[in-house]
């Protein structure tokens, strides 16, 4: 079976293989290989400054956020890990895990599109995991919160 048909189909499973590896550790999102706790390794400098507070925000149920065009939600129903998560943003470096506050790229698309470097993400506590978990707060230049707890697949905003 050593026909030119079979060497090219191995030579292209191996290099989509390649290929895939290389994306798995380059990808931001997941660092390929760590948790994400502290390491070595220094967080560029971000300037985020962000105000939330876990009270009642009188955000009638169904609200949409006029910029996004996604749920408006209001701390209070989130997982109190956000609350905590938006401390720390407000509290500054350093923060608890090496991938907070990195540029979050929206490569997505499913947040309002604005200059790279507009968004930065910051990991959210998920009880009981080993490892950076699922959930994050972005947070945008302009002070705007939004949440995903899927990694990326869907957000909320987070009611001012």
């Amino acid at each position: 079976m050593n026909t030119p048909g079979v060497r090219r189909a191995v030579g292209i499973l191996v290099a989509a293989v390649l290929v895939l590896l290389g994306w798995w550790l380059y990808d931001p999102n997941t660092g390929g290989h760590t948790d994400g706790r502290l390491t070595n390794q220094t967080n560029p400098p971000t300037t985020v400054t962000v105000t939330a507070t876990p009270s009642s925000t009188g955000v009638p149920t169904g609200a949409t956020d006029d910029e996004s065009g996604l749920p408006l939600v209001p701390l209070s129903e989130l997982p109190p890990e956000v609350a905590d998560t938006i401390t720390e943003i407000d509290q500054g470096e350093p923060y608890p895990y090496d991938r907070d506050g990195v540029t979050f790229e929206n490569r997505e698309g499913l947040l309002p599109a604005h200059e790279t470097g507009y968004y930065h993400e910051f990991t959210v506590e998920t009880p009981g995991s080993d490892d950076r978990g699922a959930r994050r707060v972005i947070a945008g230049d302009g002070g705007e919160l939004y949440y995903t707890g899927d990694h990326y697949e869907s957000f909320v905003r987070i009611a001012p």
